[in-house]
């Protein structure tokens, strides 16, 4: 059952019964050269159980991105807690045989809609590496602006961050 659906995607949780898909994204170096390096299956098993109880504990999370002709997730979109208690932090990563077609401003414009919803989030952030320009060119087609530049600690290296404020804080 999807959470979320366009005209060509359906978003859901993710499962541990996805993980031969999820290894096509997460689990691949050339998917995840600008994210830190692709992760075991060990490891992404357990990133299926912590968005899963993120979605219990706050109403959001990295969802399972299904393309509706297929009956396979095809790439996680979705959002991280921020380092601020009203903001997340959108992520999206899909399989390299369906880059270029649109997935993932389709996704994260209804992952931004259906987050919407949730009352204690008012701030979206972003960040991508320096030589990531399309994923960069995304944000800022979803109405992202240009912050400046952030250092993360993981990577051990300074990216562009991106913002979308969804409600103004009285």
């Amino acid at each position: 059952m999807f959470l979320m659906e366009t005209e060509r995607l359906g978003l859901r949780l993710l499962e541990s019964a996805d993980i031969e898909a999820i290894m096509t994204f997460w689990g691949n170096e050339v998917v995840m050269r600008y994210c830190g390096g692709a992760g075991s299956e060990e490891r992404e098993l357990r990133a299926v159980l912590y968005y899963q109880n993120l979605f219990l504990q706050r109403g959001f999370s990295v969802y399972g991105v299904q393309e509706k002709s297929l009956n396979r997730i095809i790439g996680a979109c979705g959002f991280n807690p921020g380092e601020r208690t009203d903001e997340a932090e959108l992520i999206y990563h899909f399989a390299e045989a369906y880059w270029g077609k649109g997935y993932a401003t389709e996704a994260a414009k209804a992952c931004i809609e259906h987050l919407l919803g949730v009352n204690s989030i008012n701030r979206l952030i972003a960040s991508v590496d320096p030589r990531n320009t399309i994923s960069a060119s995304i944000l800022e087609k979803l109405g992202f602006a240009y912050e400046g530049m952030k250092w993360h600690d993981d990577l051990k290296q300074e990216e562009p961050s991106y913002v979308m404020v969804l409600k103004e804080q009285l």
